[in-house]
């Protein structure tokens, strides 16, 4: 009876303790993904700030690369082939002769000694016929292993050799390969300071690739530099509003035994997402503007929107959220760190939507450069 208890108590202990694991594993999960909610939501809050504590130069001497060449892969073949030891010849049967006889034995015996003697003869020479015979194909087997070896070891030294002639043929096409770009590279590095449109074109591609945005917050560009005008016309795309975050917690509920989430306001996410729009304007034109140290670009006329079903057509397409323009001198002026992007983009005479998360499209207003 008392044995029962002990059991039944130590499976309601084991039973609690299984509990109380469980329940601390969802709240861990839970506190997990509110915190990866928290650092997503901080990252597109920040998008203009995370850009402003870094240059956007490129400096395109880093950019010079240096052949690296792998290891030989064959080196199994520059050890030579184990040749055979000599195989050795038995020994060479000795005569081994009957002890003579003495005394009476010598008298009455010499017959059998001499049938001995020649019985002794008779076998030495079937056991030297014989041990001729095993010498000769012992040295036939050891000519045939040393032609063997001298055929294996033609082999090795055979596909070494072409082994070798395809690692250097490699090695050359990695050092031509490298001097191709390096010789591209000084290319552009010399008609970037001539100002062509191919090498700002290019130049602009690379300090673009280098603006890193959040995952959940993935950004296209497409551009074109007008030299006559030295105008960069750029467009970038962003998510549409349906591709960002919108809970705003997560809780456990240990009664339903569900992880629920509790929706952001529409006014959070409306807020959340014009500030992205206008973050990433901003954004643009510094990056653009501190990676040109040569002053090449002098204006910059930028439409940030989305790709989305429109609601006022009912099509999918490119909806304009903001339409700028910047002029170099005038951008660089501002405190980009201290500055409402709404604002400065007012003050730049932008033509901005009112409610990007609605995708209402801006209107195409005149634009006044900065």
């Amino acid at each position: 009876m008392q044995l029962s208890k002990a059991q039944a108590a130590d499976q309601k202990r084991l039973e609690k303790e299984f509990r109380e694991a469980y329940i601390a594993a969802k709240e861990a999960e839970v506190e997990q993904r509110n915190q990866d909610l928290s650092d997503s939501y901080a990252e597109i809050d920040t998008l203009l700030a995370s850009t402003l504590s870094k240059d956007d130069y490129v400096d395109l001497a880093t950019l010079r690369v240096e052949v690296q060449h792998p290891p030989f892969d064959r080196t199994d073949l520059e050890k030579p082939v184990s040749a055979l030891s000599p195989i050795p010849n038995p020994m060479q049967p000795d005569l081994k002769l009957p002890v003579p006889p003495r005394g009476l034995a010598n008298l009455f015996g010499k017959k059998k000694y001499v049938q001995a003697v020649e019985a002794a003869k008779r076998a030495n020479e079937r056991a030297v016929a014989e041990w001729q015979v095993t010498c000769g194909q012992i040295e036939v087997a050891q000519q045939d292993a040393n032609e063997k070896y001298v055929r294996a070891e033609q082999n090795r030294l055979e596909r070494l050799a072409i082994e070798r002639a395809r690692y250097a043929k490699e090695c050359r096409e990695r050092e031509e390969d490298v001097a191709s770009k390096n010789n591209k590279l000084d290319e552009l590095i010399a008609n970037l300071g001539y100002g062509t449109v191919d090498a700002v074109q290019e130049y602009i591609s690379i300090v673009l690739s280098n603006s890193v945005y959040p995952n959940q917050f993935p950004v296209t560009h497409e551009f074109n530099f007008a030299p006559e005008a030295a105008e960069l016309e750029l467009r970038v795309e962003i998510p549409e509003p349906g591709q960002l975050p919108s809970v705003k917690v997560y809780k456990y509920m240990k009664a339903s035994d569900e992880i629920v989430s509790t929706a952001l306001s529409q006014k959070e996410c409306r807020e959340r997402y014009a500030s992205a729009v206008h973050q990433v304007a901003l954004r643009s034109f510094h990056e653009i503007f501190e990676a040109d140290r040569r002053g090449l670009i002098r204006t910059v006329s930028l439409e940030v929107g989305t790709t989305a079903v429109d609601p006022g057509t009912g099509r999918r397409g490119y909806i304009p959220f903001v339409i700028a323009a910047a002029e170099r001198d005038g951008f660089l002026e501002f405190d980009l760190s201290a500055v409402v992007p709404a604002m400065t983009l007012t003050r730049l005479g932008a033509a901005l939507s009112k409610n990007p998360h609605a995708l209402a499209p801006t209107e195409r207003a005149g634009i006044r450069r900065a």
